[in-house]
């Protein structure tokens, strides 16, 4: 088991950033995932950790070693680094046995100790009485455990997962979340779990960083994210949390200020030390929007659209004179507003996105 600290990363391909200066330190022990839309930089990060591609700059350290710099490129056989692929990479043509003493048996490990390597793993994960079946006869949750199994059983000292549900139906993907929250509980190793999948990410990881663009965005716990979003993309982007424009009415006092908001008046959470400006953005969930009548503070507008989703329907919502802002709400049965009715909202609470500080 080892920690793991990324300083200043870069990389570039042709040119093109698709990390530029991310830093993080994963503690031991610790399960962090690493979130963000496609193409935002989570899978070159996991193969510079994992040594299949050279940094352009900046250092990588797996506990006290230093594995990547751009003077330091330590092979990936020789990182004690364990990768749980999104597709198996399963030998079909080996048992489940077969699969997992593989690496020991090129490693020319005993005979004896790969026997004994190879029950402890699979008793890790649970598949001890399918060691002589082959992949084919397995569900797509058993072959995941297989290459967890694989990947344990050369006792790595950080674990890296690549998108590892990304693959199974949504059912299997939420027995083999518990599946590795409890692996996680048992062994207390060091994992790094990419996934786009916020419910995912939410669900397992200790923290979570949010990378965009080959940046970091923010780097914190689950419910920090969700409450305490560092910038407009963080605020959007986790669980489709809406910014919308407003005015700092009065400096905080004991975490909250009063703002003005689509014309609404009303007091929000923010940072120490906020002060009264104009520009402002708060970030605002669905449980915070509520339909009220015509004499309540509030703002007026349009429903869109209404999507019934059994037992509740998602009422999307355009405020009058801001056309581009959408807004969204859940409304349980009976559901009352379709397209094109009229409607009021108000705002209970929020959160002003503190500001972003230049580099």
């Amino acid at each position: 088991m080892a920690g793991l600290s990324i300083k200043d990363v870069t990389k570039r391909f042709d040119g093109a950033s698709a990390l530029d200066g991310v830093s993080m330190d994963v503690a031991d022990g610790e399960f962090l995932a690493v979130l963000g839309p496609s193409g935002c930089g989570k899978t070159t990060l996991l193969r510079l950790i994992a040594g299949f591609e050279t940094l352009t700059g900046g250092c990588i350290r797996i506990g006290e070693r230093e594995v990547s710099s751009r003077h330091v490129n330590v092979p990936p056989e020789k990182r004690r680094v364990g990768i749980v692929f999104q597709n198996y990479a399963l030998w079909p043509h080996m048992t489940v046995a077969e699969n997992i003493d593989y690496a020991l048996k090129v490693a020319r490990i005993s005979r004896a100790e790969r026997e004994e390597r190879v029950r402890r793993a699979l008793a890790l994960v649970n598949m001890e009485q399918y060691g002589g079946r082959r992949p084919a006869s397995l569900s797509g949750g058993q072959r995941q455990r297989v290459a967890l199994a694989r990947c344990l059983v050369a006792e790595p000292r950080l674990v890296l997962f690549d998108e590892p549900l990304a693959n199974l139906d949504v059912h299997l993907r939420a027995s083999m979340e518990d599946e590795f929250a409890d692996f996680h509980k048992r062994t207390g190793t060091t994992i790094l779990y990419i996934t786009h999948d916020q419910a995912e990410a939410m669900a397992l990881a200790d923290r979570i960083a949010v990378i965009d663009h080959g940046r970091l965005m923010q780097l914190a716990t689950p419910q920090t994210l969700y409450h305490e979003p560092a910038n407009e993309m963080v605020a959007s982007f986790i669980s489709q949390g809406m910014v919308l424009p407003a005015t700092v009415e009065s400096p905080e006092i004991d975490g909250h200020c009063r703002v003005r908001v689509l014309g609404q008046e009303l007091v929000v959470r923010c940072r120490k030390g906020e002060r009264p400006r104009k520009d402002a953005r708060i970030c605002c969930r669905a449980s915070q929007l509520t339909a009220v009548t015509a004499r309540k503070p509030g703002f007026d507008g349009t429903v869109t659209r209404a999507v019934y989703r059994g037992g509740a329907a998602r009422i999307e919502f355009e405020p009058d004179g801001t056309p581009h802002l959408g807004l969204h709400f859940e409304q349980p049965d009976p559901v009352t507003f379709a397209a094109g009715s009229r409607a009021r909202l108000a705002l209970t609470s929020g959160w002003l996105i503190p500001v972003v500080e230049a580099a």
